[in-house]
């Protein structure tokens, strides 16, 4: 690019994303997702990270109310401009048309070794935004889990961090609470 010129990049919009995800435009073993009109290439998943995936979807299963759903890695509508796609969601189920809105999501869980830096500071802030009550973040490299609510503003106004020997509450899911140890083992 030579000096004066602009880099204009193409916004896709959630509809736009959806028609190439369904006409098979991404190789079904590409892991994307959309946020804010860009198409983000995420990384493989390794196996330290699928672990705690498991580990985290059993825990939650086994504590999260009957009349709500979890789920791993499925697409989200934020707007009408983002679709990612946390590693779990608890939501309220209903008959729907479109992914779970954030009306309807409680929590979302975002696992990260080398995602931490687009998690922290690309996803949880969307997250805020829409106003989503809750997102834990868990940081394999530093085996901490983080608790982030009361979003206002695009951000989230507060945010507890636990350790591997400690266990962490949900304030919007009564009895809500997961040992991280137990999240962070190695076996599933």
């Amino acid at each position: 690019m030579t000096a004066g010129m602009i880099r204009k990049l193409h916004q896709f919009t959630v509809h736009q994303y959806d028609q190439m995800v369904a006409a098979g435009v991404f190789d079904e073993n590409t892991r994307v997702e959309l946020l804010d009109g860009e198409i983000i290439v995420m990384a493989a998943m390794g196996v330290r990270h699928a672990t705690c995936l498991v580990n985290f979807d059993y825990l939650l299963k086994r504590q999260v109310p009957r009349e709500y759903r979890v789920a791993g890695q499925i697409p989200i509508l934020l707007d009408d401009m983002s679709e990612p796609e946390p590693d779990l969601v608890v939501y309220r189920p209903r008959r729907r048309t479109t992914p779970p809105i954030p009306a309807d999501i409680l929590l979302v869980v975002e696992i990260a070794d080398s995602s931490l830096d687009y998690d922290r500071n690309q996803k949880f802030p969307r997250y805020a935004a829409a106003g989503i009550p809750e997102a834990w973040l868990l940081d394999l490299t530093a085996g901490i889990l983080e608790r982030h609510s009361a979003p206002y503003a695009g951000r989230f106004r507060s945010v507890v961090t636990v350790r591997a020997d400690e266990s962490l509450d949900s304030t919007v899911l009564p009895g809500l609470s997961l040992p991280v140890d137990e999240i962070l083992a190695e076996e599933w």
